[in-house]
């Protein structure tokens, strides 16, 4: 007689397989993916899957431009289907809106073969705040939110004040189900190079590390979008420069929807290449020295469902500048500077405010910003789905 196969922790990549867009989501399932990959839990096989187009197969290995071995979809015609058994878990740690309201039926036949389903909810944005977001994305997340609540045995959070607001759209919103919903928290690691990065340093980027070394810098780390408020903090920088501050200003990343004329005023502005820095390419090796050498990160986000350039400063010991949300506080406690402004000018004079305690030795340092390593975040995740250490059962809906 043949002996059972050990349960399998297939971990949906659908999204990072096609394009990896080195966002905050993809770092993170690079992380977690890294890790359960070193360490996977004991009498379970880790298995990549990914949708193959109404159907999940498993990743095949390939190397990247880099030539590092990255998962990716199997070659057409190569595609291996899942084979699945009672007991194991479909935990899709990546965000596929599309893949999981097209596959819902498909979703379904593996919980009815005994696969529990489990999905990673990073933030509930697009349908708190629409505007902040392309159109469309509000309408397909909440179709996403909606289809998880009523496939999934457990939906775990990055963080207790993302676990709050998804109960609380769930009892707006109850899922119609016979089966009690739950909800957990796994905190996000802060091991930027632990997470496949990328690598590559320019001479003219070396020489831009010396150039910032004239004096302090403030860092940004995010995609420009509406909710990051880059242009509020240029504002800010901008009434800083007039009163001869001597202050840099580096925005890494990429131009993300709706910011074309912030875009083009970061190009064409007269302090770009000497206080002004938008590196919209920047490799994480790059990054990685960035948090090195800048004074502060400025996390001036109106809004967040974690804040993972928070604890990788920590993780340098480069004091953080946040905008009072309650998620950066729970992230980052009493180890940031909070502030709030509703305009560059308000910004301005609380980073002036910050400049002065920094240079009085009074501001709050962020060393001790509690932070997980990816093994430990996985730990948590693992907590939810294999040792039922849940934060609060969901509100339901019978049918």
């Amino acid at each position: 007689m043949c002996a059972k196969a050990p349960p399998q922790l297939l971990l949906d990549l659908s999204e990072l397989v096609q394009h990896d867009a080195r966002s905050g989501i993809q770092r993170v399932v690079r992380g977690m993916l890294q890790a359960l990959l070193a360490a996977p839990p004991a009498g379970h096989t880790v298995r990549p899957v990914y949708d193959a187009g109404g159907y999940y197969a498993y990743a095949v290995v390939r190397q990247d431009e880099q030539g590092q071995p990255r998962y990716a979809a199997a070659p057409a015609g190569q595609e291996q289907a899942l084979h699945v058994n009672d007991g194991d878990l479909f935990v899709a740690i990546d965000l596929s809106l599309e893949s999981v309201v097209r596959n819902r039926a498909v979703l379904a036949n593996l919980r009815q073969h005994g696969v529990r389903l489990y999905f990673m909810v990073y933030d509930l944005l697009p349908v708190r705040q629409p505007g902040w977001f392309v159109d469309g994305l509000a309408t397909a997340f909440g179709h996403w939110l909606q289809a998880v609540a009523e496939l999934a045995d457990g939906l775990i959070c990055n963080a207790q004040a993302t676990a709050d607001d998804l109960l609380a759209w769930l009892e707006d919103h109850p899922p119609q189900r016979t089966l009690p919903l739950q909800v957990g928290c796994a905190a996000l690691g802060a091991d930027l190079a632990a997470t496949q990065p990328t690598s590559g340093v320019t001479e003219a980027e070396t020489a831009l590390l010396t150039q910032l070394a004239q004096r302090p810098t403030l860092l940004m780390v995010g995609t420009l979008e509406p909710r990051k408020m880059q242009g509020q903090a240029l504002d800010a920088l901008e009434l800083l420069w007039q009163q001869e501050t001597q202050l840099n200003l580096v925005i890494v990343g990429k131009p993300g929807w709706r910011m074309e004329a912030l875009a083009q005023r970061l190009r064409r502005h007269p302090e770009q290449g000497r206080r002004l820095f938008w590196l919209e390419r920047a490799s994480d090796e790059l990054l990685l020295q960035l948090y090195r050498a800048s004074s502060a990160l400025l996390a001036a986000s109106r809004g967040e469902g974690y804040g993972l350039p928070l604890i990788e400063a920590a993780q340098h010991g480069l004091p953080v500048i946040a905008r009072d949300l309650a998620v950066f506080r729970e992230v980052a406690g009493q180890h940031a500077w909070y502030f709030s402004a509703s305009d560059g000018a308000q910004l301005a004079a609380a980073l002036a405010d910050w400049m002065a305690l920094h240079s009085a030795g009074q501001a709050p340092a962020s060393a001790a910003m509690p932070r997980l390593d990816w093994a430990a975040s996985t730990g948590q995740l693992l907590a939810c789905i294999l040792g039922e250490q849940w934060y609060r059962r969901a509100p339901v809906k019978l049918p």
